[in-house]
């Protein structure tokens, strides 16, 4: 069986214009990215508590249309916020046609999340939080534990970050909508 391809997803936090960079890579251990894609939008959705997935839905799904289609998706968005509350990785598991497997990777917790499992690498002992939907959450956690680097965040799951960090600024951004 092939590794799988995995879209590894984040959105700059920022007025509009948003910026989403996603990157592609085969199998969980990967140390580097196959493709990678950049989508800007003019104009997102104000935050709301508890509807945060309204405003960083539609930036996740214009990214994803701009790489092959993946066979998990990795994101920084709560699968569930609690028991009965869908979160960000949830509304996107929602919405992709294929029912593709969305992994949520944190680096902070949400005090009311369920099914959270804490994942310690490298040295680190402060946690990162794992949670998943389509996929078996213990499974989930055992993959981001093994993904490639020594710290705490996997290298192409900081890759992701400095990519949407860096696109955010003002010069770099071209849009998509």
């Amino acid at each position: 069986m092939s590794e799988p391809l995995i879209a590894c997803l984040d959105v700059a936090s920022r007025p509009a214009p948003a910026v989403a960079p996603g990157l592609w890579f085969r199998g969980w251990t990967a140390t580097h990215e196959e493709t990678q894609a950049i989508a800007g939008f003019r104009e997102v959705a104000e935050y709301q508590p508890g509807e945060f997935y309204r405003r960083e839905m539609p930036c996740l799904l214009g990214v994803l249309r701009e790489g092959p289609p993946a066979d998990i998706v990795i994101v920084d968005g709560y699968v569930s916020l609690e028991p009965g509350h869908p979160g960000l990785g949830a509304h996107l598991h929602g919405a992709l046609d294929r029912k593709v497997p969305v992994v949520r990777v944190a680096k902070t917790a949400y005090r009311s999340a369920a099914d959270v499992v804490e994942v310690l690498r490298g040295q680190s002992t402060s946690p990162l939080f794992v949670t998943a939907i389509g996929i078996d959450l213990a499974a989930a956690a055992a993959e981001v534990k093994r993904m490639h680097g020594e710290y705490r965040v996997p290298t192409l799951l900081r890759a992701v970050d400095q990519l949407a960090r860096q696109s955010a600024m003002p010069d770099r951004i071209g849009t998509s909508d």
